[in-house]
């Protein structure tokens, strides 16, 4: 990006010395010389977004099966307390091996001291909810940008019919209970099938 930004102000200089024969001869050459540096940042880019789509995966592959177990072995009650464990070890395990900050986070927070987005992740978050009202689906929802030396990344998370045993709005009493006693500012039920929920969210300094 830094290499690009120098070009283009090479470029627009040689331009405005247009009158002198050697601008005509530089300026084709610094057009290509940005245009390479252009695509090469795009292609880092793509290889960012792929790479972040895999640790996602990762993380949702994990806790998924997780939480089945967790169900099948003692109910909705025992997945409440699998996932307030499970899911924050299997974020801290892929930022230890990847070299990201992996973690996820909601405009309707479960746990207010992890899942609370910051300034960025709000906004990208607001934007999430208007793109799906407009129709685009949570699955395929995602949005990255370099922000000062770091490369932000966020992945939509959609309501799965799983997730409504704990984030729906009908929840069986004893979820209820459950939950008021771990999460007491607990904000992240009444969703239904397909809304979005929250956001992965993945940070990579560069």
């Amino acid at each position: 990006m830094e290499a690009l930004y120098i070009l283009n102000n090479l470029l627009g200089k040689v331009i405005a010395v247009k009158h002198k024969k050697v601008s005509f001869l530089l300026a084709p050459i610094l057009v290509g010389l940005s245009l390479q540096a252009s695509a090469g940042g795009m292609e880092n880019t793509s290889a960012l977004d792929a790479e972040a789509v895999q640790i996602v995966k990762s993380f949702a592959g994990t806790l998924k099966p997780k939480l089945k177990g967790a169900i099948a072995e003692g109910g909705l009650v025992n997945a409440i307390n699998v996932c307030s464990v499970e899911a924050p070890k299997i974020a801290q395990t892929l930022s230890a091996e990847t070299g990201w900050e992996v973690k996820r986070v909601s405009l309707k927070a479960r746990n207010q001291s992890s899942a609370t987005p910051d300034a960025f992740e709000r906004i990208v978050l607001e934007q999430f909810n208007e793109r799906q009202a407009n129709g685009e689906a949570a699955a395929s929802m995602m949005f990255s940008e370099v922000v000062g030396d770091e490369y932000r990344f966020m992945k939509a998370q959609g309501v799965q019919g799983l997730c409504l045993n704990c984030h729906g709005d009908s929840l069986q009493p004893e979820v209820k209970k459950a939950l008021a006693e771990r999460y007491p500012d607990d904000t992240a039920t009444g969703y239904s099938l397909g809304d979005i929920r929250g956001a992965f969210s993945l940070v990579k300094a560069l």
